[in-house]
């Protein structure tokens, strides 16, 4: 598969670590220079884990130029529909075209749903669904004047084909992005733009965090049962790598057949 994007540019949210600098540096080395963004600062006071920051964004820069790709990466809040226009526009100055986008940008908390706070629901949907509505909004149009087709991977959730709780307000963003997704594959199949959306399983990324999810277990008992598949993984969770396996394989020509898919990417836990 090597080099199987070879002069191809592409766009990813939510890039400065975890998944998207794994999908990030997992593209370039098939061939595609990026566009990165990340907002590199926190989202809200109602987000429990640590933000991403400029220098993990420069990290990814680091990555994809040791694939010997280049890279244009800005701090972007995908809420800021103006900004996020902008750096399409400005990657498609640089690089000349757009073939790829992977909206991986996304953020969660905690709470059953009548105790959420707006703050939680604001920033969740916000980020989530919005986000992701203004980013495809932004990249789509880039896409159809390059007139290479392309591929668009839409990273939603396992929460997002199967409810969990204590997350609802999450949950609920990640079955949007499937009717989004969905919409999508009709919408754009007349200029060969497939659209397909990952639901990735507990993955190692910093949104993880085990011990407050054992605080959550110990309050809730009855929550285990839901999310009993994923403690019963033998090999614990999942590399942020091997969802970058999925994702280049749909950013590429092989998948070319697909579209309007849903893709469990969980080692099969969901079907237990």
């Amino acid at each position: 598969m090597s080099g199987s994007l070879q002069g191809r540019v592409a766009f990813i949210t939510g890039a400065a670590r975890g998944q998207g600098r794994a999908h990030a540096a997992r593209l370039a080395r098939e061939g595609a220079d990026i566009i990165a963004l990340d907002i590199c600062g926190p989202v809200s006071d109602s987000i429990s884990y640590a933000a991403a920051t400029p220098e993990d964004l420069a990290e990814t820069v680091r990555a994809v130029e040791a694939e010997g790709r280049k890279a244009l990466a800005r701090a972007v809040d995908i809420r800021d529909d103006a900004a996020v226009r902008q750096l399409v526009a400005d990657g498609v100055e640089q690089f000349g075209r757009l073939d790829i986008l992977i909206a991986n940008a996304g953020v969660l908390s905690w709470g059953r749903i009548w105790e959420l706070t707006d703050e939680q629901w604001d920033a969740v949907v916000g980020v989530n669904l919005t986000g992701t509505f203004h980013t495809l909004r932004a990249a789509i149009p880039a896409m159809i004047d390059a007139g290479n087709g392309g591929s668009i991977v839409v990273v939603s959730s396992s929460a997002g084909l199967k409810a969990t709780p204590g997350n609802g307000h999450y949950s609920a963003t990640k079955h949007g992005l499937v009717a989004l997704t969905n919409s999508l594959a009709i919408e754009l199949s007349e200029f060969g733009i497939r659209v397909n959306s990952i639901h990735p399983y507990s993955v190692d990324t910093p949104m993880i965090e085990p011990e407050l999810m054992m605080q959550i277990f110990g309050q809730h008992p009855h929550f285990v049962h839901s999310f009993g598949p994923m403690l019963l993984q033998p090999n614990g969770f999942m590399a942020a790598s091997e969802v970058s396996d999925v994702v280049a394989w749909l950013a590429g020509d092989g998948s070319g057949t697909l579209t309007g898919a849903q893709i469990p990417v969980d080692k099969g836990v969901l079907k237990y």
